[in-house]
């Protein structure tokens, strides 16, 4: 969807570089994401302390409440997978919930922002498998007699793949969609504050979109940790 107005496109016009932003905003606004979470982290670590701050109270009630989840889901085992997941939950919540702002766009509204999230998930799901299993890790897509084999394997090969589909197609089709009707609201009924109750809607989609992506993964992750039986 064409963007009336992008506060960081205009920006990027002024230093002449006003094509690559309307070519790519996605990744213009990917970057400002992970400004504004550097930045975040920042703030909260700096001013950390026995009696905690607002900042550092929220994101200690964020993070606490992530870990404890996957923990929950991985067993101890899966502790230092905890740091890539919250990163993945934190940066595609944010990437959703700032389409919400006028003149900023949603990176995860792109194919290219979603598929990169699922190319980093899928892959390091065999890195798991592999450093915790070795060449047995094979035995995941082998199926549980060796007759079954020739079946079995092409199927889990598929299942593998689609992975990245689900996970790529589901995000950005679910943040698209909500980009859409609150573009059309907005261009029919924007002086009635018609697109309000979508926008307030977008919220919702907003963090469960990232909830999903983040325990997919985490279900991922939790099956390449377990044994093959």
């Amino acid at each position: 969807m064409e963007h009336p107005y992008l506060f960081f496109v205009k920006l990027f016009e002024l230093i002449g570089l006003g094509h690559f932003a309307h070519a790519y905003p996605h990744i213009v606004y990917s970057w400002v994401v992970m400004i504004m979470l550097i930045v975040l982290g920042f703030i909260a670590a700096k001013s950390v302390s026995l009696v905690p701050a607002k900042v550092q109270n929220v994101m200690e009630i964020i993070i606490s409440a992530l870990e404890e989840f996957t923990i929950d889901i991985t067993g101890e085992e899966g502790r230092w997978l905890f740091p890539l997941l919250a990163t993945i939950f934190l940066y595609i919540f944010t990437c959703n919930i700032i389409g919400l702002i006028p003149g900023f766009y949603p990176p995860t509204a792109s194919l290219n922002t979603t598929l990169s999230c699922a190319l980093v998930v899928v892959p390091f799901t065999h890195v798991i498998g592999i450093k915790y299993h070795g060449v047995k890790y094979i035995k995941h897509f082998l199926g549980p007699v060796w007759w079954m084999v020739p079946l079995i394997f092409p199927i889990e090969i598929i299942g593998h793949l689609a992975r990245i589909l689900s996970l790529t197609f589901r995000l950005m089709g679910n943040m698209m969609g909500h980009e859409l009707v609150a573009g059309i609201l907005f261009g029919l009924a924007g002086a009635f504050f018609a697109p309000l109750p979508i926008m307030v809607l977008g919220i919702f989609v907003a963090l469960v979109q990232a909830f999903v992506f983040y325990l997919l993964s985490v279900m991922y992750f939790t099956g390449a940790l377990e044994h093959a039986h």
